[in-house]
């Protein structure tokens, strides 16, 4: 199968087009490298530097014809996105249209667009949230992605597209960016194998649910081959609180770094966990790296590459 991969030298996407094409499928990765690294692309993928808003992918997706979509390519800088709304919706909604847009002239058969599985439903009424829990994003990152979930469902229903929604937890692993807006086990990992201290915003009791990458690869791979349509978290259906991380973390890298505590960061949401039982059913999928595990891996990786 031919399938053209948005996002594909980025931390997640790029071990989707490696998971891809050693299953025998075809790739063409997208990315204009605003937040991927060459170092990331996979030789064997063809690669096309293109920012998902340029009309050439429209073109790029006519001429190609993939049979599939799986769309990684984001604006996904939270406080960002709070800073300047307009660029968030010019990237994550004008770009995914734009996308949908070429689907359709392209007619392919199937999209996987990534959506966030904080994000999109806010502060939670309930713990895990299920697919059917309300959808009340605080950020204009979490309205975008939201927005593209319902653009999906627009184009499916109208145009006979089938997608999956995959609203991914937060994703650690290999290839994490320590730098800019990135995720806390890749600054933590960083600090902790240099031996500087690390600083936990607030109290350290704000709680969130972290899956492994590998696992969230093994999820493209099995929604790509099935035939359900619609939203799927994507997480392991556990709390783990900074403290407890940074603890894990302290522990996979032999580390004596000073854990601080710092000022709470301003409507950082409290608590985030997702039920993952609608892609055990539907997808066969369920989490299968334990969170010391990964983390252990997760650091080993940064160790080789020096803790850059």
């Amino acid at each position: 199968m031919k399938i053209l991969v948005t996002g594909g030298a980025g931390f997640i996407g790029s071990h989707v087009v490696d998971a891809y094409l050693d299953a025998g499928h075809e790739v063409i990765v997208v990315d204009d490298l605003s937040t991927g690294h060459r170092e990331n692309l996979n030789p064997r993928a063809r690669f096309v530097q293109l920012d998902i808003t340029d009309p050439k992918v429209v073109e790029l997706i006519r001429d190609e014809r993939p049979a599939a979509l799986n769309l990684h390519a984001a604006q996904m800088d939270v406080r960002r996105s709070v800073a300047d709304p307009l660029f968030d919706a010019r990237v994550n909604v004008l770009g995914t249209i734009n996308l949908f847009e070429a689907a359709r002239k392209a007619n392919v058969r199937r999209i996987l667009f990534v959506s966030s599985g904080g994000a999109v439903y806010g502060e939670q009424e309930r713990f895990p949230a299920a697919e059917d829990h309300p959808t009340n994003p605080l950020s204009p990152y979490g309205v975008s992605k939201r927005a593209g979930e319902l653009y999906a469902s627009f184009y499916q229903a109208e145009y006979q597209i089938p997608f999956v929604a995959l609203r991914y937890a937060n994703v650690y692993g290999p290839r994490q960016d320590p730098h800019g807006e990135a995720g806390v086990v890749a600054i933590f990992s960083g600090r902790m194998l240099r031996g500087e201290a690390v600083t936990i915003n607030g109290d350290g009791r704000q709680t969130r649910d972290y899956v492994f990458v590998g696992d969230v690869v093994r999820a493209n791979l099995l929604a790509l081959e099935s035939r359900a349509t619609g939203p799927f978290n994507i997480g392991t259906g556990k709390e783990t609180d900074v403290n407890e991380l940074a603890r894990l973390l302290l522990d996979a890298a032999g580390s004596r770094s000073e854990v601080r505590h710092g000022p709470a960061k301003p409507g950082e949401q409290r608590r985030s966990v997702v039920d993952h039982g609608r892609a055990e059913r539907e997808l066969g999928w369920r989490p299968e790296v334990p969170l010391a595990d990964g983390l252990r891996r997760t650091v080993d990786w940064f160790r080789a590459r020096g803790a850059k």
